[in-house]
């Protein structure tokens, strides 16, 4: 007779304990009772302290971009008055600007500052005088007020830092006169004279005034005033037999040029140092080293000016006694 196994509680129950553990879990019975091992420290960054710290950062954007609107900039409410125009004229350097234009008003101030109280010569221009080629006309040359300073002189077309000066000077000289610029070719046939005197600040000094002297080769005789009114007498205008430099100060010309070795074509003084015969100890400077050698006599019709304006003209009158010529730049 056949013995018949039968299947117990227990076994029944451990088969369904198998089943069920070998369907929810791959891993073997005995990992499952083993302690649970805790999670790499890269891994956890990544998964928990990955999404918190973005959150943070759109948190921190959001009140750094409410503050930048908090802290926008106030606007002016601007309104047009038709009956005003907004051109100036400056009493003091004579430049007309727009008012309110920023880049205008940033020119009139350093224009307005250069015609007034003149650049500055300091030490970078002062340790490039041997490369440039600067000479040393004279030393303590005293002014009407007691002052003194000293004159120098260099080529028009230096380079360098002292090159960089002098363009400056040039550009600021041409917008106070109303004159072109310089070309290059006069620039290479050209002398610049400074006179510079002491400031406040040390190892510095005040560029008083400027002479730029070139070579030519002809001008023309400045009329007298008995001559223009022989001009006159002879025809309806003096013009028809002279040229009118200056109408409005009454110069003219004789058409006919004569033999010339020297021409002035910039002649400028800062407010500040006016009347202190400055333009004349430049001008003599000019004439006595301008050929070397060979000392020119402005009374003997050596030295010519350019078209000169009211103060030149009265410059060119008592330092040359009338016989300084005019002429063409």
């Amino acid at each position: 007779m056949s013995s018949k196994v039968k299947r117990t509680y227990g076994s029944k129950k451990n088969v369904l304990v198998r089943s069920h553990s070998s369907t929810l879990s791959s891993s073997p019975t005995t990992e499952s009772t083993s302690p649970q091992r805790k999670r790499p420290l890269q891994e956890q960054s990544n998964t928990d302290i990955g999404p918190p710290s973005k959150r943070a950062k759109t948190m921190r954007r959001t009140k750094e971009n409410s503050r930048e609107k908090g802290k926008q900039k106030a606007l002016t409410q601007l309104h047009f008055c038709i009956d005003q125009t907004v051109l100036r004229t400056c009493p003091r350097c004579d430049l007309s600007y727009t008012k309110g234009a920023p880049d205008d008003e940033s020119l009139h101030r350093t224009h307005c500052a250069r015609i007034q109280k003149g650049m500055e010569w300091g030490r970078e221009e002062e340790r490039d005088m041997i490369k440039g080629g600067v000479v040393q006309v004279s030393t303590a040359v005293k002014l009407k007020d007691g002052r003194k300073g000293r004159i120098i002189y260099f080529r028009g077309d230096v380079g360098g830092k002292i090159g960089s000066k002098l363009t400056s000077l040039l550009e600021t000289i041409n917008l106070a006169l109303s004159a072109p610029p310089l070309t290059p070719t006069i620039l290479r046939e050209s002398k610049a004279y400074l006179f510079l005197l002491p400031s406040v600040t040390p190892g510095r000094e005040k560029i008083a005034g400027c002479v730029v002297a070139q070579r030519i080769t002809t001008a023309m005789a400045i009329a007298s005033a008995r001559e223009c009114e022989q001009a006159c007498q002879s025809s309806p205008t003096p013009t028809a037999t002279l040229i009118a430099v200056d109408a409005d100060t009454g110069v003219f010309c004789h058409p006919t040029p004569l033999p010339t070795p020297l021409g002035i074509p910039r002649l400028f003084v800062p407010s500040a140092h006016r009347r202190q015969g400055i333009a004349s100890h430049l001008l003599s400077a000019a004439a006595e080293t301008f050929i070397h050698g060979c000392p020119l006599d402005p009374r003997k019709g050596q030295i010519a000016f350019t078209q000169p304006t009211g103060d030149g003209n009265a410059v060119m009158t008592s330092w040359g006694a009338g016989g300084v010529r005019i002429y063409e730049e």
